[in-house]
């Protein structure tokens, strides 16, 4: 196969079985097909396909996406120290979301003797844009909005947060994050201060976004087909197996020519 000249890959993994058994999957953001797959999540497997694809080809890549997984951060930058590293947005903002959660389970156990139900089946409020909430969320959240929880703090710095990703410019960008960091910080909530300090140590990659704006939105979708295709035979049981499968159903491979026509 050739596979041409590589612009944007996204790197993530997904699980082939149980027992923590996850295959590390490449894909070419532009054509939006699958490069690469192999068991293992280490450096050593990520690796394995820089050197796969040659020096040359690796110069061309302009900009690789993946989330916060130290040894695929650890690979890139040893391997390809001048690409635009970006960490995907919707892996931040699953981070930020099971922040927020962890505020409102922390919230409702501290309320429970108290108030039971005052914190009961409101997850998804806290979660969802506002533009998402149906009519009863709205109201509920109206009505807790005017209780000063802890939660709703960390909703209203989840809100803040979303904006950033609205800026066209980097330095509007970092300006917006030193602000909000400082919020975090300063919120007396652990868990928002613990997600701001993570954002903190990777500010750099995220802020790559602004320079390279590219995500793995498509690679959530490829991955939910690889489950597709592996449920399909019931799963597999040997990596090579399940690659192969992947591949011809992923890949885009070069077909060959039919002997005849269907009309």
């Amino acid at each position: 196969r050739d596979i041409g000249d590589l612009l944007y890959i996204g790197v993530d993994e997904i699980s082939r079985r149980r027992g923590h058994i996850y295959h590390t999957q490449v894909y070419d953001l532009v054509e939006k097909r699958l490069l690469w797959s192999e068991e293992g999540r280490t450096k050593v497997t990520l690796r394995e396909f820089f050197v796969s694809i040659g020096p040359e080809q690796c110069r061309r890549i302009r900009a690789i996406c993946c989330d916060m997984w130290a040894p695929y951060i650890d690979t890139i930058k040893e391997m390809l120290p001048k690409v635009h590293l970006v960490f995907d947005k919707f892996h931040i903002v699953q981070h930020l979301g099971k922040a927020v959660d962890t505020v409102r389970k922390e919230e409702a156990a501290r309320l429970k003797a108290e108030s039971p139900e005052l914190l009961k089946k409101t997850r998804y409020i806290w979660l969802k844009n506002p533009v998402n909430l149906t009519e009863n969320q709205r109201l509920r959240l109206s009505d807790l909005e005017k209780l000063n929880l802890k939660v709703n703090r960390a909703y209203l710095l989840k809100e803040a947060f979303r904006t950033f990703w609205d800026h066209t410019s980097p330095l509007a960008a970092r300006m917006h994050l030193d602000q909000w960091f400082w919020w975090a910080t300063h919120s007396r909530l652990q868990p928002m201060r613990e997600f701001a300090w993570m954002i903190r140590r990777h500010q750099d990659h995220i802020l790559n976004y602004f320079k390279v704006p590219i995500d793995n939105g498509a690679v959530e979708g490829l991955n939910n087909k690889a489950k597709v295709i592996s449920h399909r035979a019931y799963g597999y049981r040997s990596a090579e197996t399940f690659t192969l499968a992947l591949l011809h159903g992923m890949g885009k491979l070069p077909e060959p020519p039919l002997t005849h026509r269907f009309v």
